[in-house]
């Protein structure tokens, strides 16, 4: 019943860990403000939200464009007259050896997994502020704990993203909590993001063998939403029981 009716916003809604929690938060009760690049898998993501007694609209949201944050944000007052709750999910991982060089890709990291997570921030912050209650949850990784080969700029974007959100819940003050989620292996299409065909097959054995299924990043996300108000759950590790 804590979730009911908190009006949740979620980037990277269109598939993965995002999709699952959207279908998760719905079904307890929350109103959804959808946002992904991908317009036409929202849009069939909110029909079947709304065919289950479910409440979501969707808008198309390219992270890397902080007008697409804000405009995120505006249709969640629009539409239901507040924000509770930002989960900053959006992400991409096309990982490989440093010396593969691409370039194009480390920048394309940065941009959507740390530009990404501060444009929403910016989106949010002044509105949370104004309400005087609302909560951040990022999606993270435990690259953020453990750098492996192939995963350096990945990882290094997760650690960036880690230090941002641990120094906004210091900042935060009391009326604004602040949670990161910190997925191992998901079943998820991240394997497929990465061009280097020998680290695309390793990734995806291994997701094939071990990984969990995105509802369970989707609870955890739960679990740290429907506590009380003035319990803060800042960091939540979820891992398969097989992962090292």
């Amino acid at each position: 019943m804590a979730i009911k009716d908190k009006v949740v916003a979620i980037t990277g809604a269109s598939s993965g860990i995002g999709e699952a929690t959207a279908l998760l938060l719905a079904e307890r009760g929350a109103r959804l403000v959808l946002g992904a690049r991908r317009s036409e898998r929202l849009a069939d993501l909110v029909a079947r939200i709304e065919k289950a007694g479910g409440t979501a609209v969707h808008t198309r949201t390219d992270v890397t464009r902080r007008e697409d944050l804000h405009a995120l944000v505006a249709l969640a007052r629009e539409r239901f007259g507040r924000l509770d709750v930002l989960v900053s999910n959006a992400g991409v991982g096309p990982i490989s050896p440093l010396d593969d060089l691409r370039v194009d890709e480390w920048d394309e990291m940065v941009d959507v997994n740390i530009k990404g997570v501060l444009h929403g921030i910016a989106a949010a912050l002044p509105v949370f502020r104004e309400q005087q209650a609302g909560h951040f949850v990022t999606t993270a990784s435990t690259a953020a704990f453990t750098v492996v080969p192939s995963m350096a700029v990945y990882a290094g974007t997760k650690v960036a993203v880690r230090s941002i959100c641990e120094g906004l819940r210091q900042e935060a003050g009391p009326s604004v909590r602040v949670t990161t989620v910190y997925p191992g292996f998901v079943h998820t299409d991240f394997a497929e993001a990465s061009s280097n065909t020998a680290v695309r097959e390793r990734i995806a054995g291994m997701r094939d063998e071990i990984a969990i299924p995105p509802d369970a990043i989707a609870r955890a996300i739960a679990f740290a939403i429907e506590q009380p108000a003035d319990v803060d759950v800042n960091e939540i590790a979820v891992r398969p029981t097989a992962q090292a």
